[in-house]
């Protein structure tokens, strides 16, 4: 069985958006969300030796995703693959899931009052595609994969390069990885 994750390699990010118009034409989502922003840092220093970073945000379809331990409905589901997604049929829109994730990543959907969020488009996933996101990332800043595949770019990347996991320190294990400048 994979265990999909994400590379985030920042040195690669231009801040172009592309990814978050993808997803967000492809999951259809309503005006008020967006499952995976870009933030810049800076710009910073004094000419000409100025930089930036862009740091793209998402669900970390974390090993132990508190967002799954909140759910009272079992509505938030976490696949064997490690894939975190919300099954609307279940969802009563109580929020206790948006409460408990660390990262800001679900988003409740006022009109049809269930949660949404990010779910590595699993659909296309099991069909052996990448999701949106990393499809249209022309810069190839965002690498998808099997993270237990010796042989997968995430795999060699996580192994090889020196990666950092946001707020790490709380145990949730998060799978989305970035490699920093």
């Amino acid at each position: 069985m994979a265990r999909y994750a994400m590379v985030m390699d920042t040195r690669r990010c231009i801040g172009c958006q592309s990814c978050t118009v993808a997803c967000k034409i492809n999951n259809e989502l309503p005006l008020d969300i967006i499952y995976n922003p870009v933030f810049t840092d800076g710009p910073k220093g004094s000419f000409p030796h100025v930089q930036r970073t862009d740091i793209p945000m998402m669900c970390m379809h974390c090993e132990d995703p508190p967002c799954v331990h909140a759910c009272p409905t079992g509505a938030s589901i976490q696949r064997e693959d490690g894939i975190v997604w919300v099954d609307d049929s279940k969802c009563v829109g109580c929020k206790a899931c948006v409460m408990a994730c660390p990262y800001g990543a679900r988003h409740p959907n006022e009109v049809t009052g269930t949660v949404m969020k990010c779910d590595f488009c699993k659909d296309r996933v099991a069909e052996g595609e990448r999701p949106w996101c990393v499809k249209t990332c022309h810069q190839g800043a965002r690498i998808f994969g099997d993270l237990d595949d010796v042989n997968s770019e995430v795999f060699k990347l996580v192994n090889g390069e020196r990666t950092v996991r946001l707020l790490d320190e709380l145990g949730t294990g998060p799978c989305v990885y970035y490699i920093m400048d």
